[in-house]
């Protein structure tokens, strides 16, 4: 777990080592660079694997030179395959080897988490992993220069702009979609994409996509729970070994028990850590996580947060993530790493991606049972009283996409709508304009295989509500206190299992990761299958008011007329009554990056 950096063409070499530098926090073990004329390749270097420094990075072989971000977690099983004289024990000259035997199709071999930089002559190849855990980020100008972060590439832009994209695909989705960054110039490669920068060219393309895998290989109930299980039994004993201090993150859910359930299978009894806010009971979780820690037997940790804890480090949070995402936990998980890493632990197992492989989300049954809306025989009346009858609320959006024919489902992250966006914003925007955002993951499902919705529910939520919203969250907050996190749900052997399943077996019952907890009935208590699901919610629209910060998002509307003000001031008031805090708390963290980046 690292940073990648480098510069193709004229640079200066100041500007250069202290962009670099503003990555150190990402692998602060060693800083290796390569540096010729027009040319800069760098390295900021986090030791889990192989901590000794014939591993330290940029790695070079003849005229290759490579910068890896992640974790290959096959590696051991692909040195064997591998003619090559290893004078090292890491997964990057693995890399190196299966890239002089199979050339850029090596990135199919690999399993894990990455973001690689391979300059193998005049070539620049860039990868993102297949579920998009690891960022890369790149600037095509005069130079072209790439980074894990944007911050390392700001300094190289000649006017900071907001790119227009981003913004709107943001207020949509909790986050800018790709290619789109916040800075105009700037952009990012998605999951399971690839780059080719060559001769002043850079060609884009993608390796790998989920869809590609068949649909219904397994229809009984059974076999789906036994190729569950193995798959997921697989997935933990790759990402529970490693070289550095681990530990794990434990709430009161089904996730986190099964990863924690599975580490004590192996022998290892993980410390967890959780999550709790003083006087406000309602968001904590500490009570089912002690319950959960005392039937597997394992240590737990509790970090109690209170408002100003919060207000305190949510500055530096916003600031680490370079660019607007709207996720009020994030504040709380910086805040818990920053206790998991005072414990001298570098490794944290986490539980992302369950909810969208197994259908953890209670509006995903909603969904669903709207779909069957469309296929009314006699729907025009009601598609004209919808029209007439406007409301805020999400119901309201949903029914109308359906008696309008309509994409329903627009990721679970589907926040401001077209026609809320258009009474907010001092612009027109017009009703679906959004899917333009969504329009070549759509056109891939339908162009596949897979034709059940729901399976567009798990595919679209991964690659954007996943990768480029939670993914990023939890890479921030982790990376700023040099923490690697590790998320077995995300193993792509175990995702192509699930989409294998006739997708039916996940929502026949009406009950939430129902695979999921078949796979774990005997192995955990049914107090923890049967609890309901909390989330990671927390009091932030209280702190945000009573510290009054929610004043910023005026204050910044005012110098830019984004924003017409009596909706504005609609939208704060419901936010404080406890409707529409997530849209405010975007419009919080978007009035943040404004001012300190554009003002």
């Amino acid at each position: 777990m690292c940073a990648v950096f480098g510069i193709l063409g004229e640079y200066n070499e100041n500007t250069a080592k202290n962009a670099l530098g503003l990555l150190s926090h990402r692998g602060p073990d060693y800083c290796g660079i390569v540096q010729e004329r027009r040319l800069f390749f760098a390295h900021q270097r986090l030791s889990i694997q192989d901590s000794h420094y014939r591993s330290h990075q940029p790695l070079k072989h003849k005229n290759i030179l490579l910068s890896f971000n992640g974790e290959i977690y096959n590696f051991k099983e692909l040195k064997k395959e591998l003619a090559y004289e290893f004078k090292t024990e890491s997964d990057t000259e693995v890399i190196m080897a299966a890239y002089l035997k199979w050339g850029v199709e090596f990135v199919d071999h690999l399993r894990g988490m990455f973001a690689i930089a391979l300059l193998d002559g005049d070539a620049l190849y860039l990868f993102r992993d297949r579920l998009g855990k690891k960022p890369l980020y790149y600037l095509n100008g005069d130079s072209f220069i790439f980074a894990s972060e944007i911050k390392a590439i700001v300094p190289f832009l000649n006017k900071k702009e907001m790119n227009e994209d981003a913004l709107l695909s943001y207020l949509s989705f909790l986050a800018p979609t790709p290619p789109y960054t916040f800075f105009q110039d700037i952009k990012t490669l998605a999951a399971g994409e690839y780059a080719v920068y060559k001769d002043n060219h850079l060609t884009i393309g993608r390796y790998y996509d989920i869809l590609s895998n068949k649909p219904n290989i397994i229809t009984d109930k059974y076999e789906a729970v036994e190729k569950i299980e193995k798959a997921l039994e697989e997935s933990m004993e790759l990402r529970l070994h490693s070289d550095a201090s681990t530990a794990s993150l434990l709430s009161g859910g089904i996730d986190s028990a099964t990863i924690n359930y599975y580490a004590k299978k192996q022998g290892l009894n993980l410390p967890t850590y959780t999550l709790g806010y003083k006087e406000f009971s309602k968001y904590d979780e500490r009570e089912n996580a002690k319950a959960t820690a005392a039937f597997l037997g394992v240590s737990n940790t509790e970090v109690e947060i209170d408002e100003i804890a919060f207000i305190e480090a949510s500055d530096k949070v916003l600031d680490t993530m370079d660019q607007p995402l709207n996720d009020p936990a994030a504040v709380p998980l910086y805040l818990l790493f920053e206790k998991i890493k005072a414990d001298g632990h570098k490794v944290v197992i986490s539980g992302e991606g369950s909810d969208e492989l197994f259908l953890g989300y209670r509006q995903y049954f909603e969904y669903l049972d709207i779909e069957g809306a469309g296929n009314l025989a006699h729907k025009n009346w009601l598609k004209k009283y919808f029209r007439a009858n406007f409301s805020n609320n999400r119901e309201w959006e949903w029914y109308k996409r359906v008696f309008d024919d309509t994409l329903l489902f627009r990721t679970s992250g589907d926040k401001f709508t077209d026609l809320q966006k258009n009474n907010l914003m001092r612009r027109n925007i017009k009703d679906n304009a959004s899917l333009k955002y969504l329009n070549d993951y759509r056109e891939r499902f339908l162009n596949s295989e897979h034709k059940d919705e729901s399976i567009w529910y798990s595919y679209i939520d991964l690659n954007l509500f996943q990768a480029e919203h939670f993914l990023t969250k939890l890479d921030r907050v982790s990376m700023a206190h040099s923490i690697e996190s590790r998320t077995p749900f995300l193993d792509h052997k175990l995702v192509e299992t699930v989409f294998s399943i006739d997708p039916k077996l996940r929502y026949e019952d009406g009950v939430t990761k129902a695979l999921l907890k078949k796979v774990m009935k005997n192995k955990l208590d049914d107090s923890i299958l049967k609890r309901k699901k909390k989330g990671f919610a927390n009091p932030y629209m209280e702190y945000l008011i009573s510290s009054k910060r929610i004043q910023l998002i005026k204050e910044v509307n005012k110098e830019t007329g984004l924003f017409h003000e009596k909706k504005l001031d609609e939208y704060i008031s419901d936010a404080a009554r406890g409707s529409f805090k997530q849209h405010v708390w975007g419009l919080y963290v978007l009035s943040h990056w404004i001012k300190k980046n554009l003002l």
